[in-house]
């Protein structure tokens, strides 16, 4: 294996993990607004428990998917989550 195969591959799986946490973190932070609304308005309590569930397992999936692939990975796909969190707040606060 050549040394640009060597610094190529985790380089590229590092950007992936960004985009697959960016994805992730929008997801589940636009998901949360939607959890938050059906617990305000008094709504299906099974429902609300289970999109909540599920929303926390995707997540955790996703986490430790990124965590048996090494610490470069977790990292990029945590900061994606964060760079998500910023997308969806900025939605929120520029629809507010």
């Amino acid at each position: 294996m050549t040394l640009d195969a060597l610094l190529t591959a985790p380089l590229l799986l590092a950007a992936l993990a960004l985009a697959a946490g960016t994805g992730a973190g929008i997801v589940h932070f636009a998901s949360l607004r939607r959890v938050t609304a059906l617990y305000l308005e008094g709504g299906l309590a099974a429902r609300t428990v289970a999109l909540q569930l599920l929303r926390l397992a995707l997540l955790a999936a996703l986490l430790v998917g990124l965590a048996l692939l090494g610490a470069l990975p977790l990292l990029c796909g945590t900061l994606g989550l964060l760079l998500g969190r910023q997308i969806v707040l900025r939605r929120a606060r520029g629809a507010a």
